[in-house]
């Protein structure tokens, strides 16, 4: 009879024996598995290109040959809109809407080159749009805006508009954005739902400056309001004729203020601050108008002693 003890190690050691065989082994079967599955891959794409190389190459020839006449097109769209004498904004929308048009046709006949069909993208397209238009309302809201302001045209490139606290001249109006710059060549990016439905202020090419001076209750107003217009009118501030509006604004506690309103280009506001107001300064010190400051007049009366009795 065999010893059950020898058994089980005999046993135990054949096991020990296999499972170190197979740990040796594991290495190498995962490196031909792998290398397996690179040949693959590498053999699926050799194949790919093999039978598809002209149709890649047709492909992308198509399109490049067809974003070169998409920026021609948008260009000769461009050219007309100008032509015709349209607006700035509207011009520069339907050449960018054309050149996009365009590009879409040119990568469906793309795609198509290569035997990928575009119905399943339209799908997948329009499933996508529907959940980015919920998750991007805001977004959305500001091209709609933009759409909005391109159509109607509330105002133009080179208005000075004043909308949400900010002026200056609009400089470009994109479908999501409209950029304004002011007097300090600094842009102001305003998103255009912002715009649509709430008060712009369009002052063409000009800002409306206005400006108050005090004069003394000694001085004729008449006078210095006839005074001020002809020193203001000399002022080389203005875009094409002098505007202007001059008179007495308000009977106040220690003067008479002398209300101004100056229409001037946007792009030279405060110079046209600074220039006015030295102006006036230097005429009223040389007609000696008195420029008073705020002050106040105190008189005591002193009553009669009363005399004794």
């Amino acid at each position: 009879m065999s010893d059950p003890q020898s058994d089980n190690t005999e046993n135990l050691t054949s096991t020990i024996t296999d499972t170190a065989q197979q740990a040796v082994d594991l290495p190498g079967k995962l490196l031909r598995t792998e290398i397996e599955q690179a040949s693959q891959i590498y053999q699926v794409i050799i194949d790919f290109f093999t039978n598809y190389s002209f149709q890649l190459v047709g492909a992308l020839l198509i399109f490049l040959f067809g974003y070169s006449i998409a920026g021609k097109v948008a260009k000769a769209v461009l050219r007309l809109c100008e032509k015709q004498k349209l607006d700035v904004t509207l011009s520069r929308f339907l050449a960018s809407t054309t050149k996009m048009v365009v590009m879409v046709m040119i990568t469906i006949i793309a795609l198509s080159k290569i035997g990928i069909s575009v119905t399943p993208f339209i799908a997948a397209i329009g499933a996508i749009s529907l959940g980015a238009g919920l998750a991007l309302q805001g977004l959305l809201a500001n091209y709609a805006a933009g759409f909005n302001i391109i159509i109607i045209r509330p105002f133009v490139v080179g208005d000075t508009i004043e909308v949400q606290g900010v002026t200056g001249i609009v400089k470009e109006v994109q479908l999501a954005y409209t950029i304004i710059q002011n007097e300090d060549s600094a842009e102001i990016t305003i998103p255009n739902k912002h715009i649509v439905g709430e008060v712009v202020l369009n002052s063409k090419k000009d800002t409306l400056l206005k400006l108050s001076v005090g004069i003394s209750y000694q001085d004729n107003p008449i006078e210095v309001i006839a005074l001020v217009e002809r020193t203001l009118a000399k002022l080389d501030i203005y875009t094409d004729e002098v505007r202007m509006q001059v008179g007495i604004d308000d009977f106040s506690d220690s003067a008479i203020t002398i209300g101004i309103r100056l229409w001037i280009p946007t792009t030279n506001l405060y110079a046209a601050k600074y220039s006015a107001y030295k102006a006036i300064y230097l005429a009223f010190e040389q007609e000696k108008i008195t420029i008073p400051f705020p002050q106040q007049d105190i008189h005591i009366i002193e009553s009669n002693k009363v005399k004794q009795i």
